[in-house]
């Protein structure tokens, strides 16, 4: 499957073609891969790619440096590599090297990255801005700082330094927050595995008995079917643990009666996916995990069908808390005056993260929220923007409320596209009605 779901070299082309538009002239962008992190001793991590070095080339080796030089309106792309080493691709793994970097990665010449110093400063000499990630690496500031020292030495020579450093991060995110066709088409595709490991997680609570067999169960299937890592550390949290919102320990043994929420993601081809589902482990909920579940899933749909171009988080955040206010006081769970609730946004209390956020390369992806005065975020929805929704209701065992609710912690999570005329969503394959749970954990 990840074979099939993959991004094309023109559209690699058209992205760096697209972020040049955006620099201004005579200027140089430097977008720095990754390096590989020591694990022990002389093992190291799984590698995970500089999303947005991965966004403008594809190419998912470490220590990679791209250069996108702009002179007069004409375009120039630029690659330093690890070089061929065979010694190294024997205990590695194989290089692409140099010679085959132009023809698959479609720059206009590749260098080995020992050679960078040497290329830099004639790369810079008469450039006005250099473009690079603001990201608190003092690593690459610093390199940066030292190629434009080279290039200041050589000022007798008749070099020029440039003067402006600019922050690359703005334009490419701005870029990657809208989903081409064949990202959406990746994307779809590790939802659907996404979905088919939560399907499995429902179907094992019959057989393992801990949350770690649970967490074990979607890995496997997230890996045969392609994905071969998850997106970010798994959840799988029984009973209280769910009301841990970051709960990744996965140690615990499951409890019959207990809920067993779930928030996990296949990474596929660079692209996440983000689910959560919550259920019962021995299959049926009880009357109050019903009540609250559905109050959370009725909470998603309502903000699932008002997404369109034009609307934001803020209105939905706005529904949304609004109609759990209604429910929780409903409920006896939430008590006082209805709008001084309202007013104080005091549904916080149970509701305790964001409605959701941007989706792609990154988990919590790149993109401008249009945060306002009010501290919310207003930016209005597009068609190709791709994002999670995922209301939530944590009630913890010492909570303050009558004891049917205590330890009910309950999160539902689909990915959902923005279309011309709606919204899609890319998750529906995961089971979520309480009808749905209950039929599949039973057959």
């Amino acid at each position: 499957m990840s074979a099939t779901f993959t991004i094309s070299l023109d559209e690699f082309l058209l992205r760096r073609t697209t972020f040049a538009a955006q620099m201004q002239n005579n200027s140089v962008a430097i977008i720095f891969a990754n390096t590989e992190v020591t694990r022990s001793n002389d093992t190291e991590y799984h590698f995970c790619q500089d999303k947005n070095f991965f966004y403008l080339t594809g190419f998912n080796e470490p220590d990679g440096i791209l250069v996108i030089a702009k002179v007069k309106g004409e375009v120039s792309t630029t690659l330093f590599s690890l070089p061929k080493d065979p010694h190294h691709e024997v205990w590695h793994g194989r290089r692409l090297g140099q010679a085959l970097a132009t023809e698959s990665l479609g720059v206009d010449a590749c260098f080995s990255v020992d050679d960078i110093d040497t290329h830099m400063p004639d790369i810079l000499n008469g450039m006005h801005a250099v473009y690079y990630s603001f990201s608190g690496n003092q690593g690459v500031a610093a390199k940066i700082q030292g190629w434009l020292d080279d290039v200041r030495v050589r000022a007798r020579q008749g070099f020029v330094a440039p003067t402006a450093l600019l922050d690359a991060k703005p334009i490419i995110h701005e870029q990657r927050l809208i989903k081409s066709s064949q990202e959406i088409a990746v994307m779809q595709a590790a939802s659907e595995i996404s979905g088919k490991a939560h399907q499995r997680a429902m179907t094992a609570c019959k057989t393992f008995q801990f949350e770690y067999q649970i967490e074990a169960e979607m890995l496997h299937e997230f890996a045969i079917n392609g994905a071969r890592f998850a997106a970010y550390n798994s959840i799988v949290a029984g009973g209280d643990n769910g009301n841990i919102l970051h709960y990744t320990a996965n140690d615990m043994a499951l409890k019959q009666g207990d809920l067993l929420l779930i928030d996990a993601g296949a990474e596929l081809n660079g692209y996440a996916a983000d689910i959560t589902r919550t259920f019962p482990v021995n299959g049926t909920f009880t009357d109050p995990q019903k009540t609250i579940y559905n109050l959370v899933l009725a909470a998603q749909q309502l903000a699932i069908d008002a997404i369109k171009p034009g609307a934001s988080f803020a209105e939905l955040n706005t529904k949304v808390n609004t109609f759990l206010t209604h429910g929780l006081v409903d409920l006896g769970i939430l008590q006082g005056d209805l709008q001084t609730l309202l007013d104080e946004n005091m549904v916080k209390k149970y509701f305790i993260h964001g409605l959701g956020h941007w989706l792609g390369l990154d988990v919590h992806d790149v993109g401008d929220y249009g945060i306002g005065e009010d501290g919310k975020q207003h930016r209005p929805f597009e068609p190709g923007m791709v994002m999670t929704i995922e209301p939530g209701i944590y009630i913890p065992l010492d909570a303050d409320v009558d004891e049917k609710w205590r330890g009910i912690a309950i999160r539902i999570e689909d990915n959902v596209l923005v279309t011309e005329s709606g919204c899609q969503n890319l998750t529906i394959n995961a089971p979520k009605s309480v009808e749905d749970i209950e039929q599949l954990m039973g057959s």
